[in-house]
C-alpha cells in the first residue's frame, strides 16, 4: 500500500503555481501600501462636490498627485447615502474611521483649485493633504517580473511542443513522437462510402485496399501483393479528405490521420523521428493505414530552389518517409494514402511504384456525379417537394463537391431568412448567384450614365452570345452591383471534355460583346471591360503558346506540365517568337472584337430594347431574350427541328 501511495504521487500543476504568483502580486500591490485601501468606495467627481456642499467631508488627501482619498465625518455616515461605505470587509470589520472613498483626480492643480473655490463660496471647513505613498515590496516584485514571465513563457512553449498538460516538466522529450490521430475499432467514425457520392472510380480503388486489409488472402493466394501507397490527386473540394474519412469508417483495422505540416518543426531531426515513430506505431498495430493529408508540405521537390540550405530540415524528413515506405524490412501490412492538390510539385522518388503504387485522380464531378452529390446534401434539409434535382446539378457546371455543400447550406440560410417553411428551387438559384457572383449591393450608388452603360455593356454580352453557334447559352443578366462587378450575365456553358478552336473564338467574341456594345451605342469605351479583356488574353495565349491552334506559331507547346520551368526568368522560346506570340495574340482578339461589333451593328435595335427592359427590370432572364431576339438559331429544339425537316 505504501509502494502504491509512492508511485502515484500527485503532479504539482504549474499553472497553480503562476497564478499564486499573479496573486501574490495583486495583493501586495493593493494592500501593501495602505490597509484601508480595501474598504474605500469608488467614486467620481461629480460626487464627491455634492459630497462637499453637502458638508459631509472631513478630510481630502491627495494620493501621489494621481487620485483622492474621502474621509466623511460622523454625522455624514449616519445618511442613507453613505451606509454602504460601513459595510463590512471579509475580517469582518467596519470602515468607520476612513477613507471612505476614492477616485482619480485628472489634473492636481485644476482639482485643488476647484475645492479651494467651493471652500471659500460655502465657508466650509475641511483639511486638505498631499501624500505620497511607496510600495517597495511591490517594486521589488515589479523588477522580477520580467524574468518571472520569460521562464513562464519558456516552460509553457515547451511544454506545448511536447503535448503535455500537466506535471512540472520532463516530457519536452517527447517532442519526437508522432501527432497522428488514432481511429480504431473503438472509435466511432460515422462517414462511410455511402457518405461519398460521384467518386466512384475512386471509390472503387480506395475500397479495393480497405478489402485487402479485411481479407488478404483473397488476393495472396493468386500471388497478389498488398500496395504500399495511394495517393489522391484532385482540386480542392473534390472530396479527397472525405474518402480518407470513409476508408476510417469502413476499415476494421487501426487508421492513423495527420497532415503534412504536422511533421515540420524548429528543431532540427524532429520531422525524421516523428515519421519513424509513426510508422513504428502502424507496424505494431498491423494491418493498418496511415493517411497524410496535404503531403506536398513534406514531399516537394528536393534541391529545387535550395540555395541557402534552409530546407535541410524537410528533405530530411521525406528522405526518412522514403525509407519507411521502401526501405529493408517493409514486409508489415501498412499502407500508405496520401492526398495533394500539387502534384507537380512533389518529389519523382515518393511518385515512383514501390512507395505510391497508386496515383488516384479526385477530378470536379460531371452532371450524373453532381447530381448524387446534391442528394447526400439535400438529405438533412427541409426541402420543397418540387425541387428537381436535375435542374440544380444542370445550375451548377464546374462546382466541386464542397461548393455544393456549400448551395445547399446557403439555400436553407435564404430561405430562413425569408421565413419560409422549406427550402425551393429560388433559394437554391439565389445561393448559386450568391456564391458564384457574390452579395447584391442595391443601396450602391451609381449615376445615371453609369447605369445606363452597364445595361448596354450586358445587353452586348447577351446578344452576341445568343447568336453564336458555340457560345454558352445564357441564363440571366442583372445590371444590379454584386461582389466586385457592377453588372453580369450568367450562361450555361456545354460540359466539353475537349474544345475546338472555333468554340473557344465563339467564346472570346461573346466576352467582348460588352465593350462592343459600348462602342457601338456611345463611341466610347469605358474601364468596365477589364474582367473580360483579361479572360479573352488567356484564352488567346492559351491558343497560341499551349494548345497549338494557331496556324503561324504552328503544332506547338510551350506548356510545361512538371511545373519545372519558371517563364518569370526563363522562357522556352526566343525573343523573334516571343515577338510572333504578342502579335497573333493580339490579332485573335481584335478580330473576334470586329466581329462582335459587326454582330451588334446588324442587331442595334434589338440591343437598345433588350437595354431599356434592363433598365426597366434590373434583372432579365432566357425568357425576355427569347421575346425580343426570337429563338436562339443554334438551340437543341432549332437543330432537332432542321434534321427532321
Amino acid at each position: 500500500m505504501a509502494n502504491k501511495n509512492k508511485n502515484n504521487k500527485p503532479k504539482i500543476n504549474i499553472y497553480w503555481f503562476y497564478a499564486s504568483i499573479v496573486f501574490f502580486i495583486i495583493s501586495i500591490g493593493l494592500l501593501g501600501g495602505d490597509s484601508n485601501i480595501q474598504n474605500t468606495q469608488q467614486t467620481d467627481i461629480s460626487s464627491f462636490e455634492n459630497f462637499l456642499r453637502s458638508g459631509d467631508v472631513e478630510k481630502v488627501a491627495i494620493i501621489n498627485q494621481r487620485y483622492a482619498r474621502i474621509t466623511l465625518n460622523e454625522n455624514a455616515l449616519e445618511k442613507d447615502i453613505h451606509r454602504r461605505v460601513k459595510s463590512k470587509n471579509f475580517l469582518g470589520q467596519e470602515n468607520i474611521s476612513g477613507p471612505h472613498y476614492q477616485f482619480e483626480i485628472g489634473t492636481p492643480e485644476l482639482f485643488e483649485t476647484k475645492i479651494q473655490d467651493i471652500r471659500d463660496l460655502e465657508g466650509l471647513n475641511f483639511s486638505v493633504e498631499f501624500i505620497t505613498m511607496e510600495n517597495r515590496w511591490l517594486d521589488v516584485l515589479l523588477g522580477f517580473l520580467p524574468i518571472i514571465i520569460i521562464i513562464g513563457i519558456w516552460i509553457f512553449l515547451m511544454r506545448r511542443m511536447s503535448g503535455g498538460t500537466g506535471g512540472a516538466g520532463g516530457q519536452i522529450f517527447n517532442i519526437g513522437k508522432s501527432k497522428a490521430k488514432l481511429f480504431d475499432q473503438n472509435t466511432e467514425v460515422k462517414v462511410t462510402f455511402k457518405d461519398v457520392a460521384g467518386l466512384e472510380g475512386a471509390k472503387e480503388e480506395v475500397q479495393e485496399i480497405v478489402d485487402f486489409l479485411k481479407s488478404p488472402k483473397k488476393y495472396t493466394v493468386l500471388g497478389g501483393k498488398i500496395p504500399k501507397g495511394a495517393l489522391l490527386v484532385g482540386a480542392p473540394g473534390t472530396g479527397k479528405t472525405l474518402l480518407a474519412k470513409a476508408v476510417a469508417g469502413e476499415a476494421k483495422v487501426p487508421f492513423f490521420s495527420l497532415s503534412g505540416s504536422d511533421f515540420v518543426e524548429m528543431f532540427v531531426g524532429v520531422g525524421a523521428s516523428r515519421v519513424r515513430d509513426l510508422f513504428k506505431q502502424a507496424k505494431d498495430k498491423s494491418p493498418s493505414i496511415i493517411f497524410i493529408d496535404e503531403i506536398d508540405a513534406i514531399g516537394r521537390a528536393r534541391g529545387r530552389s535550395n540555395i541557402t540550405g534552409s530546407n535541410d530540415e524537410r528533405e530530411n524528413t521525406l528522405n526518412q518517409l522514403l525509407t519507411e515506405m521502401d526501405g529493408f524490412g517493409t514486409d508489415t501490412n501498412v499502407i500508405v494514402v496520401a492526398a495533394t492538390n500539387r502534384a507537380d510539385v512533389l518529389d519523382k522518388a515518393l511518385m515512383r511504384a514501390g512507395r505510391f503504387d497508386r496515383q488516384i485522380f479526385v477530378d470536379l464531378p460531371d452532371l450524373n456525379e453532381r447530381r448524387e452529390i446534391f442528394k447526400v446534401h439535400l438529405k438533412p434539409l427541409k426541402k420543397s417537394s418540387a425541387l428537381d434535382v436535375e435542374f440544380l446539378a444542370k445550375q451548377t457546371p464546374g462546382f466541386s463537391g464542397a461548393d455544393i455543400a456549400n448551395v445547399c447550406n446557403e439555400a436553407a440560410l435564404i430561405a430562413a431568412r425569408n421565413n419560409k417553411k422549406s427550402v425551393g428551387k429560388q433559394d437554391f438559384l439565389d445561393a448559386v448567384d450568391r456564391i458564384v457572383g457574390g452579395l447584391e449591393k442595391k443601396n450602391k450608388i451609381i449615376t445615371k450614365e453609369e447605369k445606363n452603360t452597364i445595361a448596354f455593356h450586358e445587353a452586348g454580352h447577351a446578344i452576341v452570345s445568343w447568336l453564336l453557334e458555340h457560345a454558352a447559352p445564357l441564363v440571366k443578366v442583372t445590371i444590379v452591383p454584386r461582389g466586385q462587378s457592377l453588372g453580369a450575365a450568367w450562361y450555361l456553358p456545354e460540359e466539353r471534355m475537349i474544345v475546338r478552336t472555333e468554340q473557344m473564338l465563339d467564346e472570346m467574341c461573346a466576352t467582348l460583346g460588352g465593350r462592343a456594345a459600348e462602342k457601338i451605342m456611345f463611341n466610347k469605351i469605358s474601364t468596365g471591360a477589364l474582367s473580360d479583356l483579361e479572360k479573352v488574353t488567356k484564352q488567346a495565349r492559351a491558343i497560341v503558346s499551349v494548345y497549338g491552334l494557331n496556324d503561324k506559331i504552328g503544332n506547338i507547346t510551350y506548356y510545361d506540365s512538371s511545373g519545372q520551368t519558371d517563364y518569370n526568368f526563363t522562357k522556352p522560346y526566343s525573343e523573334e517568337t516571343a515577338k510572333k506570340i504578342d502579335e497573333e495574340i493580339s490579332v485573335i482578339i481584335e478580330k473576334q472584337y470586329k466581329r462582335a461589333c459587326d454582330i451588334l451593328k446588324k442587331n442595334k435595335t434589338k440591343l437598345s430594347a433588350l437595354a431599356s427592359r434592363l433598365l426597366e427590370k434590373e434583372v432579365i432572364f432566357k425568357e425576355d431574350l427569347v421575346k425580343i431576339l426570337g429563338e436562339r438559331p443554334y438551340s437543341k429544339e432549332k437543330l432537332i427541328k432542321k434534321v427532321k425537316e
